[in-house]
């Protein structure tokens, strides 16, 4: 009985780091991949995202040229696998996926 004490501020703590914890560990952004001197054509480019998983998201990281991009993610058919960008230049990108 004398460590039950010990044992429930233990118990407080595991729970008090995993509620701090948790949010970053569970963050997708934590679990990126950065894709370099990725060359996008004009229009339609469909990219392998090489997350093994659904993609969360993506930002661009550095863009060598003037261009608007944007994605079609709702009409890729594989985006477990692939992500749909869409550019209005020829650009070399790098992109980080999560």
């Amino acid at each position: 009985m004398a460590n039950l004490p010990q044992q429930l501020n233990l118990d407080m703590m595991q729970n008090r780091w995993a509620s701090i914890l948790n949010p970053i560990v569970s963050n997708p952004v934590n679990n990126s991949l950065i894709l370099k001197d990725v060359q996008l054509e004009v229009g339609a480019n469909v990219i392998d995202h090489k997350l093994g998983r659904p993609l969360k998201g993506w930002s661009i990281v550095r863009k060598r040229a003037s261009a608007d991009i944007y994605d079609n993610q709702d009409f890729n058919q594989m985006p477990q696998l692939t992500l749909y960008l869409v550019s209005d230049a020829v650009v070399t990108i790098d992109l980080e996926v999560f």
